[in-house]
């Protein structure tokens, strides 16, 4: 099996929503900032092939789908669907996945799902031959919105998910179309039921996989929000996600598992780490994959 990073359509986004209560200057020591105070973020995509006997994709990004006034408003930065291109460059094409995993429905996760824009055109699925992954809590949050995160859904995407006859909600660990290749953790903080889906490593010890990789999503967007007490304002529950962050890093340092970040525009994979003080960091880090095999 090897691993791509694939990019998809980049965003500019209000550097204090996505650092939640930390002050500007702290988090500006990470990021910097243009002149509307926005910060540059990745929307990237994890592909591995072959999984389980398949071509899977883990996400697909914001994509193309917003009209011009709101691609916009949120940030997005170029206007072609750019997760496709970066596809073709890997040797793939979204004919070729068997497979998406999603995390969950936020449009800057799942808006690549669907075609680019075009004047007078309805919302069009792409992925024809793909199972769609996405969590029972996630699924249900999508259809029946809370007024605080309404705007970050695609009204018509559960839909088109469920007229396409290849939708698979999960409720556990794994997922009839990965088996035991992928294992899922949750989390609630974000949002209800998000969905991270850590590929299983290669070694076996005392019983538990290690070497493996797992899909950050929003739990832990990039190295900055390593750091446990950094949350985004657009978390829903912030004490909970950070007590959720900090088990899932111990879990993630014990087993040597990597961790693949979706937002970060610098940094697609790098290893766990906790000093002295028991502060969690990241070492190894790279800027993408490119047919990278899976190893412990």
């Amino acid at each position: 099996m090897k691993l791509w990073s694939i990019l998809g359509n980049s965003q500019k986004l209000d550097g204090g929503a996505m650092f939640g209560n930390a002050p500007k200057a702290m988090w500006e020591r990470w990021s910097s900032v243009d002149a509307d105070n926005r910060i540059d973020l990745a929307c990237r995509a994890l592909l591995a092939s072959p999984l389980n006997g398949k071509t899977v994709l883990f996400e697909t990004g914001i994509g193309a789908f917003f009209e011009p006034k709101l691609r916009e408003r949120y940030g997005v930065q170029e206007s072609h669907h750019v997760l496709l291109d970066s596809l073709r460059e890997a040797g793939f094409s979204h004919e070729d996945i068997d497979v998406v995993v999603l995390s969950h429905l936020h449009f800057d996760h799942a808006g690549g799902l669907l075609a680019a824009w075009e004047e007078g055109q309805s919302p069009r699925l792409l992925f024809p031959n793909a199972t769609f992954v996405v969590s029972a809590a996630c699924w249900d949050r999508a259809r029946v919105p809370h007024p605080r995160d309404r705007a970050s859904f695609i009204s018509e995407l559960p839909a088109l998910l469920e007229a396409s006859g290849r939708l698979e909600i999960v409720d556990g660990e794994h997922s009839r179309a990965l088996g035991r290749s992928v294992c899922f953790h949750f989390s609630d903080g974000h949002t209800p039921g998000l969905m991270l889906a850590e590929i299983v490593g290669p070694e076996l010890i005392d019983g538990e996989p290690h070497g493996g990789v797992v899909f950050c999503a929003d739990l832990i967007p990039g190295r900055p929000w390593v750091h446990v007490p950094i949350t985004m304002g657009y978390d829903r529950n912030a004490e909970l996600l950070i007590d959720e962050k900090r088990e899932f890093l111990e879990d993630k340092l014990a087993r040597n598992v990597h961790l693949f970040f979706t937002h970060d525009p610098g940094c697609a994979l790098a290893q766990v780490t906790r000093d002295a003080k028991g502060k969690f960091g990241t070492a190894h880090e790279n800027v993408e994959l490119h047919a990278r095999e899976l190893a412990g």
